[in-house]
């Protein structure tokens, strides 16, 4: 059974870094891309990152391009999202995604606040 678990929410002033975690059970996680997203308050889902199945290909959105470093462990089967110098509109639910032969899976979500 696949499971995501994020974990490293918490709040934090401007300026400040966070790291998240999410830990993967229950499928190869190492022949998998994997995603980070997030949704703010009032708002949809916001795609923020993705790193491929060996960690040497990353991608990230614009609005944290520069701030944010995806990682991952495959021996540990847990993805990274270092997050710093946030800013109060990084203020969301992130969450960590699993695409798998067409089926999606999701984390149940860690929240980050930022504000001072």
């Amino acid at each position: 059974q696949v499971q995501l678990a994020e974990s490293g929410g918490a709040s934090v002033q401007p300026g400040g870094s966070l790291r998240l975690s999410c830990a993967a059970s229950g499928f190869t996680f190492s022949i998998y891309w994997m995603y980070w997203f997030r949704q703010a308050p009032g708002k949809g889902l916001e795609w923020i990152s993705t790193i491929n199945h060996v960690g040497d290909q990353t991608y990230y959105a614009d609005s944290v391009k520069g701030r944010f470093t995806i990682s991952r462990d495959n021996a540990e089967t847990t993805v990274y999202l270092q997050m710093n110098s946030l800013k109060p509109e990084d203020t969301a639910v992130y969450l960590c995604y699993l695409d798998r032969e067409y089926t999606e899976y999701w984390g149940q979500g860690t929240q980050v606040t930022v504000s001072s």
